[in-house]
């Protein structure tokens, strides 16, 4: 009897996605969201293929470090796309935030070091995306930032538990509480990413890395990747209780009131949310005096 051809599984250095672009080259891997159209907001099949093509680069002792980026000139990412993020709820919410913290421990679990090539809008999970990177390089027209306090997202699956650590806890709150955008100027100056260059050298000095990674032991960068990590790797619980949080704002009517003000190009009326919570605050207070918390038969009489 014939013997099955065996098939040939495919090198990491092979591998196609539809999504992402994926290609090593000089002991470079090189992660690209190839959703230009979109400024390079990603979706579920993002998710999985970048954690697909950066977990292969195991597969290859021989590539120093990955680059994870974004194509074209506008955008590194401007996080999740709101046409997958609108179809979230509490009850599929696992779906995607597994995949987030997926493709965040991928990153932070790596032997090898990940930079961030930041070009353009850095926003949101894309700027949480830039956070679990070990290095963040950036052309001189990035903005950073987390957006979601105007579109009714939370940024609990990285930037709320990174940010205070590496900016301070004042600059951290007013990053998240007021939506607050930082230059890659200013984004250096505070400390949020390692350095700012002119976009056309951006990915001449991404490659200055590279090469200075490429002459360092591979095992001290394995070893060093693992200790820095310690302190952080700690909050794991704090990613598990954000993600539950995060499960109860998906599908609800302010986040859906959020993304919809955003992608129809208005401002969102959050204002409506906190008036309804005053008057259902104000009936169940007026219940109380009324004595409607206890049994009829119990009740003062209304004079």
């Amino acid at each position: 009897m014939a013997k099955k051809p065996v098939a040939k599984k495919r090198s990491a250095n092979e591998r196609r996605y539809s999504d992402i672009v994926y290609e090593v080259r000089d002991q470079v891997a090189w992660a690209t969201i190839n959703r230009p159209r979109v400024l390079n907001a990603f979706r579920e099949q993002t998710l999985d293929e970048l954690i697909d093509a950066l977990k292969s680069t195991r597969e290859d002792p021989s590539i120093a470090c990955a680059v994870v980026t974004g194509a074209g000139d506008k955008a590194f990412s401007a996080g999740g796309d709101f046409y997958a993020m609108k179809r979230l709820n509490w009850i599929n919410a696992a779906m995607w935030n597994d995949r987030m913290l997926g493709l965040a421990n991928t990153i932070r679990g790596l032997p090898i070091p990940v930079i961030a090539m930041v070009n353009g809008w850095c926003m949101g999970g894309g700027h949480e995306l830039a956070l679990w990177c070990d290095l963040v390089i950036a052309s001189d027209n990035a903005v950073l930032g987390q957006t979601g306090a105007r579109v009714g997202a939370c940024p609990t699956v990285g930037a709320t538990q990174y940010l205070p650590r590496i900016i301070g806890e004042r600059l951290a709150r007013e990053m998240i509480f007021c939506a607050r955008r930082f230059t890659a100027q200013e984004a250096v100056a505070i400390g949020l990413i390692n350095k700012c260059v002119a976009q056309r050298e951006l990915r001449k000095e991404t490659l200055a890395w590279c090469e200075t990674i490429k002459g360092h032991s591979p095992q001290t960068l394995r070893m060093t990747k693992r200790s820095l990590n310690f302190e952080s790797d700690l909050l794991y619980a704090s990613w598990q209780h954000g993600m539950e949080l995060l499960a109860h704002v998906w599908g609800s009517e302010e986040s859906l009131e959020g993304m919809d003000a955003f992608l129809e190009g208005r401002k969102p009326d959050f204002q409506k949310f906190r008036m309804r919570s005053k008057r259902e605050l104000e009936d169940y207070l007026d219940g109380c005096a009324k004595d409607l918390n206890a049994p009829p038969s119990m009740r003062r009489k209304q004079s």
